[in-house]
């Protein structure tokens, strides 16, 4: 097969993954779909909060899951295509991207997904270990102060694009592509959860732990 066209394929698998919705495809074993229920997203906080803990780890489970597997397979070599114009790493952020994307707007599912947070999480543990353990801990440190769910997916994401520049600042070694994932993803997630930015200015964005803001 012709370079392009596995770097294609692997796009195009890249988002069918993505389309695997773990809220959805648990719900469906459950008999409920959560696009009804609470906010009406197809996350894990949303599962969590109507559904149960039990229910809500699996969902974070297969979503994490399916953008390492996205990832994975941008640096599987299949045929001759680690010598295309994309490198491995550029093709393990492509591939993780689109697996995001697909969660999003799940091609399984009639286009209405989650917020990415999750899948986004697991491609970048598969790309970059060190920018997935950072931004987890940024993450829980948000959590612990603000207790807002979105909001602290919102800024860490945010981050992510300094987390990935901070170490290349005084050699200039800064991966591109990384960099431009990090960035992309950063722009998705805040599009993403926009309803939940729109809740904290109107103050009724509820905290983790609550059904309602204080």
């Amino acid at each position: 097969m012709h370079d392009a066209g596995v770097v294609i394929g692997k796009l195009v698998l890249g988002w069918l993954l993505g389309s695997l919705s773990g809220s959805l495809l648990m719900g469906r074993l459950r008999g409920v779909d959560i696009r009804t229920m609470g906010s009406g997203n197809a996350g894990g906080t949303n599962a969590l909060r109507t559904v149960g803990w039990r229910f809500a780890i699996a969902v974070v489970a297969i979503d994490v899951g399916k953008g390492v597997l996205a990832a994975w397979l941008g640096f599987a070599d299949v045929g001759d295509s680690l010598h295309a114009a994309m490198d491995p790493l550029a093709q393990a952020c492509a591939c993780g991207f689109m697996a995001v994307l697909g969660h999003c707007w799940p091609v399984f599912f009639g286009f209405r997904g989650g917020k990415g947070g999750a899948t986004a999480f697991g491609a970048v543990l598969m790309i970059a270990p060190w920018l997935a353990l950072a931004m987890a801990a940024c993450w829980l440190l948000l959590i612990l102060i603000g207790r807002y769910v979105g909001l602290a997916t919102v800024l860490t994401a945010l981050a992510g694009p300094l987390l990935v520049a901070a170490p290349g600042l005084l050699d200039g070694q800064v991966s591109k592509a990384l960099l431009l994932f990090a960035v992309s993803i950063a722009a998705l997630i805040t599009f993403t959860h926009r309803s939940n930015l729109a809740r904290m200015r109107a103050g009724t964005e509820p905290r983790i732990g609550r059904s309602s803001a204080p």
